[in-house]
C-alpha cells in the first residue's frame, strides 16, 4: 500500500501551529474530510508583500555538443514570469446575546455558531483553488481551470480531452503540490490560515433604530495560489457526466484517459512534492464501476493523512465537492 509523504505544511497544519483554540482546531480538522485540497495543499509566504513574483519554466535549455577548442554560446531555459495575488476572504458572525446568555455552555454554543461560517469559507476557498478567474472577481486569486483551459496554449499538453461537449462536462485534476510545482500561498509576514477574531459583546442598531446585543465575530483568510511549473499539473477536460457508463463501452473511459494525464505529468510524487487526484463524487463512483468491470485493476488503496483512499498508480484520488459538474467545453 502506497503512503502519501507528507513534506511541507499545509493551511491546515500551520493554522493548529499558530491557533490556540483548540475548539477551532478540532473544526478545521472535521472540515478537512470535505475539503481535501485545503488538507493537501502546501503553502508558502509571499516574496513581494501580497503578491508573489516566480519563473514559470516553459521549456528547457538546449545544449550544445562542441569540439575541442571550440567555444559554446550560453543558452537559458524558456521562461515566463507571472506574477500571483492573493485574495481577501473575510466572514463575520452575530448571535444575539441572550441567546448566548442562557446556554449552559456559552463557549460551546458559540462555537457551533462559527462552526457554518467556516464551513462556508472552507468550501468557498476550495471552488476558488479550482475556478477562481481575477479577470472576473478581481477581489480573488486565479484557479486552475483559467490556467488550463485551451488546447492550443503552451500548457495545452497538461489536458487530455475527453470528448465531450455541451455543459454537462466535469474534470479530473492531478496537482503535484510543492515549491518548485504548485502551491498556495499567504502574504508577506502574515500569519496563515484561518483567523477568530473575537469582538465580544456590542450594541447593534436596526434600521428602524431600535437597540440589542450581540456577540460579534470576525473570520478572515487571506491566500492565493502559484503554479510554477505546468508539468506539475494535468486535468482530463470535458468528461460528459451523462454519458458515463459502468463499463466503458459508450461515454469516457476513465481510466484510459487518467493513464494519459499520467504520463504529462513530470515525474509524480518527486522529491519535495506530493501528487493528488482530485474528482467529483459522480465521477470516483464510475472510476469504481468501470475498475471493478475492467480486465486491468487500476486501482488500489494508499494511506493518506491517516486515512485509505482510492490510488491510481500511487497516486491518491480524492473526492473534492467544489469540482463542478457543469462545465462548459474546453477547446
Amino acid at each position: 500500500m502506497a503512503t502519501l509523504a507528507h513534506t511541507y505544511a499545509s493551511l491546515a497544519d500551520l493554522f493548529q501551529q499558530q491557533e490556540g483554540n483548540g475548539d477551532i482546531a478540532n473544526i478545521i480538522e472535521m472540515l478537512m474530510q470535505r475539503t481535501p485540497v485545503m488538507r493537501d495543499g502546501v503553502v508558502m509566504e509571499c516574496n513581494n508583500g501580497a503578491r508573489h513574483l516566480t519563473t514559470v519554466r516553459t521549456g528547457l535549455p538546449a545544449p550544445t555538443w562542441r569540439r575541442l577548442y571550440q567555444g559554446v554560446t550560453p543558452t537559458v531555459g524558456a521562461q515566463a514570469q507571472v506574477e500571483d495575488v492573493t485574495g481577501m476572504m473575510e466572514d463575520w458572525s452575530e448571535i444575539d446575546a441572550k441567546l448566548v446568555e442562557m446556554a449552559k455552555s456559552p463557549g460551546k454554543f458559540r462555537m457551533n455558531g462559527a462552526r457554518s461560517h467556516i464551513q462556508g469559507m472552507a468550501h468557498d476557498l476550495e471552488s476558488t483553488i479550482f475556478y477562481g478567474d481575477t479577470d472576473s472577481d478581481p477581489e480573488k486569486f486565479m484557479g486552475l481551470h483559467p490556467r488550463f483551459n485551451d488546447l492550443s496554449a503552451a500548457n495545452g499538453n497538461q489536458i487530455i480531452d475527453g470528448a465531450g461537449t455541451g455543459s454537462d462536462n466535469t474534470s479530473i485534476w492531478f496537482i503535484t503540490w510543492g515549491e518548485d510545482s504548485c502551491h498556495l500561498l499567504y502574504p508577506e509576514g502574515s500569519k496563515a490560515g484561518l483567523t477568530r477574531d473575537d469582538k465580544g459583546k456590542e450594541t447593534k442598531e436596526n434600521s428602524d433604530g431600535t437597540l440589542y446585543d450581540v456577540y460579534r465575530e470576525k473570520f478572515t483568510q487571506d491566500v492565493g495560489l502559484s503554479v510554477r511549473d505546468w508539468r506539475g499539473v494535468a486535468r482530463v477536460a470535458n468528461i460528459d457526466v451523462s454519458d458515463l457508463t459502468a463499463d466503458a463501452a459508450t461515454g469516457a473511459d476513465l481510466i484510459d484517459l487518467m493513464i494519459d494525464a499520467y504520463y504529462q505529468l513530470d515525474n509524480p510524487n518527486q522529491p519535495g512534492g506530493k501528487t493528488i487526484g482530485y474528482c467529483s463524487k459522480t465521477i470516483a463512483k464510475f472510476l469504481d464501476k468501470q475498475t471493478m468491470n475492467g480486465t486491468n485493476v487500476q486501482l488500489t488503496y494508499a494511506e493518506a493523512h491517516g486515512r485509505k483512499v482510492p490510488a491510481f498508480r500511487g497516486i491518491p484520488i480524492e473526492m473534492a465537492d467544489a469540482i463542478l459538474e457543469t462545465e462548459a467545453q474546453i477547446t
